[in-house]
């Protein structure tokens, strides 16, 4: 396999949320299957792609407590699904601090900086520094001057930060992105989507991620070939 192959066997989307904790730990479990993969000579074109559990959250986010409270029936039942949350993420190697997080936010803005900063080749930086901002921090991320000091400390170029802080820059095409997987009938996240093929949605463990993007790369490899001899 040449370098030019090994450099790009495929664009693996990451459908995601800003306010989704397996969203989090699914960024990190690919990150290990990814560092596996590479052993093999895979290597693949990285995108965040834009999805809103809470699309009609007003700009300014909603008391979490409350807000949660409300969505699960019960104060308990929303602090025991942050337990299992939090006992995942330290499988993967994650500090959850719930009792930091004061308000759901709107994940409008963070969304139009993660694609702001696929300019800059750091959309994975980016989307690292939003999770942990939010889910160790208690930041709210809904707040366009949070997310523009997460950028600069991350290395976006002045460029970036510029586009971002007109505040329009990204919106449309992340609005149409999102509405675009909702028509496609995905519903829940982290899915990670290769080369236009759905492959699987959840936060697996790392070899549960690298064994399926192998199997995948493999099908698409053959059927690449089979169109080829025909």
């Amino acid at each position: 396999m040449d370098s030019a192959t090994e450099a790009n066997v495929g664009t693996l989307d990451v459908i995601s949320d800003a306010i989704c904790p397996w969203c989090w730990i699914g960024k990190r479990n690919l990150d290990a299957a990814l560092d596996m993969l590479a052993e093999d000579g895979l290597h693949f074109k990285v995108r965040f792609r834009p999805f809103q559990l809470n699309p009609e959250m007003p700009p300014e986010g909603v008391d979490r407590r409350e807000y949660r409270s409300a969505k699960f029936g019960s104060l308990e039942k929303s602090q025991e699904l942050d337990r299992r949350v939090a006992d995942a993420g330290r499988v993967a190697g994650l500090e959850f601090r719930h009792d930091l997080m004061a308000r759901t936010p709107n994940t409008l803005e963070a969304h139009r900086l993660m694609r702001l900063a696929g300019a800059d080749g750091l959309q994975r930086e980016v989307a690292e520094a939003i999770f942990q901002a939010y889910f160790q921090e208690g930041a709210d991320i809904g707040d366009p001057e949070t997310l523009a000091r997460l950028g600069a400390v991350v290395g976006l170029s002045a460029e970036t930060l510029a586009a971002f802080n007109v505040g329009d820059a990204g919106r449309h095409e992340v609005l149409a992105e999102d509405e675009g997987y909702r028509q496609a009938g995905i519903s829940g996240v982290p899915s990670f989507v290769l080369d236009r093929h759905l492959l699987f949605s959840g936060a697996m463990p790392p070899e549960n991620i690298a064994d399926g993007l192998r199997r995948a790369v493999a099908i698409l490899r053959e059927r690449a070939r089979e169109a080829a001899a025909e």
